[in-house]
């Protein structure tokens, strides 16, 4: 029978080492300080924040919550990141998206300071990445690699499938299998025989957004899976949450991340350990 890969409790435990380094820097006089800008009222977006700023605080870090109203000029947005960039008590800044259609996003993240950019989406950071130089990793990819620690002793020579090629999650998460020297194949909406290139793959990481996408006949036996997808879908009378993978025919595979319960937990806490290492960082370029 297929294991399930315990996002919950790894996440449990990465928010409980956070908290244990933010409490050393509290110590030593620094209380790491997250910046987080909403735009709008997105209920989606509106219950994520708040799941964010109650795991910020219950790890010990400051919580500086900005709201403004979806009508915000791009001007105004940019204005408030420029002072988030140089306010000595923000150590990150996460800007919830999406952001309404009249601003630009690639400018509002590429004005974060990279050195606070704790989402990991700075072209800094992405070229830091790139190349194996440090910088912040982006939470969800950084949460996808914990996961698979726990069940992955040797990287070295499999063969790693993306499905996906968003710079959110399917580029970094390639650029960090690359790093451990998988082989890795990144697929995308118009790759051909994509159930034949997911077959070939050790490793399976699926961020497509499609639930259900990916059925068992397309997974070899003894591949560990990677579900990153979160998708509502009606039950009848109600919605559920399921990922891009069909868990239900997965049983031939060697683990896979349950949905929910698996990559997302691991998404915050990876947030607030982006954070406090920030901290560290700014404070070390600093001295």
């Amino acid at each position: 029978m297929v294991a399930l890969i315990d996002g919950t409790s790894l996440a449990a435990r990465v928010r409980a080492r956070a908290a244990e380094d933010a409490a050393q820097l509290a110590g030593e006089g620094i209380v790491p300080g997250l910046a987080v800008v909403l735009v709008g009222e997105d209920p989606a977006s509106e219950v994520y924040v708040r799941s964010k700023i109650r795991h910020t605080v219950a790890a010990g870090l400051k919580s500086l919550k900005h709201q403004l109203p979806a009508s915000t000029t791009q001007d105004a947005l940019l204005a408030l990141v420029r002072a988030l960039n140089a306010d000595d008590q923000v150590d990150g800044i996460l800007v919830q998206l999406p952001l309404p259609d009249h601003i630009d996003s690639d400018r509002v993240l590429d004005t974060i300071d990279p050195a606070k950019d704790v989402d990991g989406f700075h072209p800094v950071n992405v070229g830091r990445l790139s190349t194996g130089t440090g910088g912040l990793v982006p939470c969800t990819p950084l949460g996808c690699m914990m996961l698979l620690d726990t069940v992955v002793e040797n990287y070295r020579g499999l063969k790693a499938v993306v499905i996906g090629k968003s710079n959110i999650v399917g580029k970094p998460v390639a650029m960090l299998l690359l790093e451990r020297e998988c082989t890795v194949t990144v697929t995308h909406i118009a790759t051909r025989n994509l159930p034949d290139i997911v077959r070939t793959g050790d490793i399976l990481v699926v961020a497509a957004g499609a639930p259900g996408l990916v059925r068992g006949d397309w997974v070899k036996p003894g591949a560990i899976v990677i579900d990153v997808g979160i998708n509502r879908v009606p039950d009848g009378a109600r919605h559920i949450i399921v990922g891009d993978v069909a868990l239900g025919e997965m049983g031939h595979a060697h683990a896979v991340t349950p949905v929910p319960g698996g990559v997302g937990p691991m998404t915050i806490a990876c947030l607030l350990t982006n954070t406090v290492r920030a901290a560290r960082l700014r404070r070390i370029s600093s001295a």
